[in-house]
Formats: structure tokens, sequence, C-alpha cells
């Protein structure tokens, strides 16, 4: 297979002469990779580690966590179907995942019920709390440099995301893909992620290289697996974004391959933050957190 074709933003460089590159990656891969983000590889590193044990429990151990697709806990095997987003019935995917999201109250008891609930914890891996409240702080101060970057390379003022990210929703999942001793053989279509687009605003991806990886799709090249740098974060943009700029910029569409039949042990681990906008943001005339709920609902496979 081969490797589709991305630019590398550094952040930490002037953004001016990197702004073609980036608005050429989102008008045909809605993907790109920054690097200069600041963001320590040891604390990715320990949150894996710790996530990794919690994975590897029993599943009996595991089940008082366990959330629907939304939800803020544990999603089991079998939960989630990304496909179905796409209107295809594939088989369920092949993956795991711890859900978190923000917990900062609004004020508005509606809203705070919904979007701003408390996070679930695992009692059996304590360390794992502080670590990932120090990611997901790190995670907003470069989902807003990235949304900066994003409005000036369309042309717009600086702020023009961030004007509407000052008490905003995020989900976080820490998405762990076994070998094929825990899963079986995959069935037909049946992926490690089914191929789908996000639905929101940005995705901020932290990845491991892998043969049952992350790919993305393009018109010129079809499906492609993502080029790989363990400097840098993957970032794709969602369905919400692409209709913010009115369509010149395209959802980016991707799947994870399902684990391979010449490396049926490998393992993986992702960490995935969906950075969203302040709950009752109207984009062209679609209400974001609504149209977020609907595709959330569309995904489960219960």
């Amino acid at each position: 297979m081969s490797e589709a074709v991305l630019p590398t933003i550094d952040l930490g460089r002037d953004p001016a002469p990197q702004l073609p590159a980036v608005d050429r990656a989102l008008r045909e891969a809605g993907f790109l990779l920054v690097t200069g983000h600041g963001v320590d590889p040891g604390l990715r590193a320990a949150i894996r580690e710790t996530a990794r044990a919690f994975f590897h429990l029993p599943p009996t151990v595991k089940e008082p966590y366990a959330v629907r697709v939304g939800g803020r806990g544990w999603l089991g095997p079998g939960a989630e179907a990304n496909g179905y987003a796409e209107g295809t019935a594939t088989p369920p995917d092949l993956k795991e995942s711890l859900s978190f999201a923000a917990d900062e109250p609004t004020g508005d008891p509606a809203v705070d019920a919904e979007w701003f609930l408390p996070n679930s914890w695992p009692a059996e891996v304590p360390e794992l709390k502080p670590l990932v409240e120090t990611y997901l702080t790190g995670m907003k101060e470069l989902s807003d440099r990235v949304l900066d970057l994003l409005g000036v390379a369309l042309g717009e003022e600086r702020d023009f995301f961030t004007r509407h990210t000052g008490h905003p929703t995020f989900g976080f999942n820490i998405n762990w893909y076994p070998g094929r001793e825990r899963t079986g053989d995959p069935e037909p279509g049946q992926f490690r992620i089914g191929p789908h687009t996000d639905f929101g605003t940005v995705t901020v991806l932290d990845r491991e290289a892998g043969k049952g990886g992350l790919q993305v799709f393009t018109d010129a090249g079809g499906w492609q697996d993502a080029p790989y740098d363990p400097a840098a974060f993957t970032v794709n943009i969602g369905d919400l974004m692409a209709g913010w700029t009115g369509g010149r910029w395209r959802s980016g569409r991707h799947r994870v391959l399902p684990p391979p039949a010449d490396a049926p042990a490998e393992e993986l681990m992702s960490l995935v933050y969906f950075y969203e906008c302040t709950p009752g943001t109207t984009i062209h005339g679609i209400e974001s957190h609504g149209y977020l709920r609907a595709r959330l609902d569309a995904i489960a496979t219960e």
C-alpha cells in the first residue's frame, strides 16, 4: 500500500510560508501533521502504559465502567461501528476505548447535564487521572493554536474559529487495538475502526505505527497509509469544520486497518482528542452540538 503525501507543519516556525500547504492538504485530504507542539512525549508514553494495564484487566473488572458511545467510561468490544456513520452495515470495530470529556460546568443546567458531566476514572489505575488531566490541558492549548493557524490559512482573522472556543466541549478517547489473540480473525469488511469522517471541528491524534494502522482517503490516491512521524501529531478536520469553510476544506475520511495476518499479535494504542466549539454555536444554520449528538448516536451498535 502506498503512503499518502501529507505536509508537516511546524507550529514553532513562521506560519506564513506554510499556509498554502495547510490549505492544499485540507482541500485534498482533510489531514496534516504538526510538530513544534511542545507536548511531552514521556506523558503520552505514561498514559499508554497506564491505560494498557486497564485494558488487560479481565472483562468482569472493566464491565462496571461500561458506557454507550458518547458516554464517559469504557467502550468494550463491539460497542461501536464507525462505518454506520456512512450508512454502511459493517461489523463492529475491533477495539476498546476509555472515553473522557469536558467536565467544567457552564452554569446552564441543561447544557451541563449533557456535555459537562463528571468523568469516570477507573479505580484500578488511579495514576491515570492526573496523567490524562495534564494531557487534556495541553491538548486544549494545542488545538487552539491549530485553529488559529487554520483561521489564517482560510484567509480569515486569526480568531475566526477560536472566538467560538471560549467554553468548548471535547471528547478524549484512548483507543486500544488488541491483536488477533483477543479479537479473533476479522470478519469480511471488519476494521479496527471502520471508514468514516469525524463529526466535529478538529481532531488531534497521537498514534503508533503499525501494519494495522491508520489509512486516509483522497480522490487522487484512494486509500493510502497515513505517514507516521513519532514527533508529530496527526490532525484532521471533521464535518462541522468542512461545513464552516463552505466546503472549501474536506472532512478527512479515514479508517484503521484490522490486526494484520502477518503480525497477528500487533497491539496499538491511539490517544484521540476531539475538539469542539462552545455549545450553542451555530454553523450555517446547524446547531453544532445537536448535530454532534445525532452523529454519535448513529455509530452505537445498540
